[in-house]
């Protein structure tokens, strides 16, 4: 695992090629190359992006964004996040979402991540519990996904309480 890199857009682009990927987020099949390109190397101030690599390819994702420019929601960050098929369920998800929240927690500062994930994704929904996240409501007919609507839950994890010294 590693920040992604500006030649890395192809591999990410190629995880949004697997329909589980695009599917469980709000990107459409057929994503654009030089859409990821430009997302990739111009990585918006502030956002973090990693990428998972097996054998120098790409197989996962995840990235910190911001949530805006009011001071008043710099305590908070989104999560994003995808891995392909054939890596799911082995720990990519887990390493990517563990490396990230090491990230807000202990150097950025970020008190509160949050995501959301549709309500059928019982995968992605077991892996934020097992890292604290919490259903705080649900979006109904959140998106359009395969010509249906379904519905999201939004979820968001407290910074744990720091040690005292």
């Amino acid at each position: 695992m590693r920040r992604a890199e500006p030649g890395d857009y192809e591999g990410i682009c190629r995880t949004f090629e697997d329909e589980s990927v695009y599917s469980g987020t709000l990107q459409t099949p057929l994503p654009s190359r030089e859409a990821w390109r430009r997302r990739v190397a111009e990585t918006a101030e502030g956002d973090y992006l990693l990428v998972a690599c097996v054998g120098g390819e790409i197989v996962g994702h995840a990235g910190l964004h911001a949530l805006g420019k009011s001071p008043r929601r710099a305590h908070a960050m989104g999560l994003g996040m995808g891995v392909v098929s054939g890596w799911q369920g082995k720990g990519v998800g887990s390493a990517l979402l563990a490396a990230l929240l090491d990230l807000a927690d202990n150097w950025l500062n970020v008190f509160r991540v949050e995501l959301t994930v549709y309500t059928d994704n019982k995968s992605a929904l077991a892996l934020y519990r097992k890292f604290d996240f919490v259903v705080e409501g649900t979006h109904k007919a959140y998106a359009l996904r395969a010509g249906r609507y379904v519905d999201a839950h939004a979820m968001a994890r407290l910074k744990p309480k720091p040690l005292r010294v």
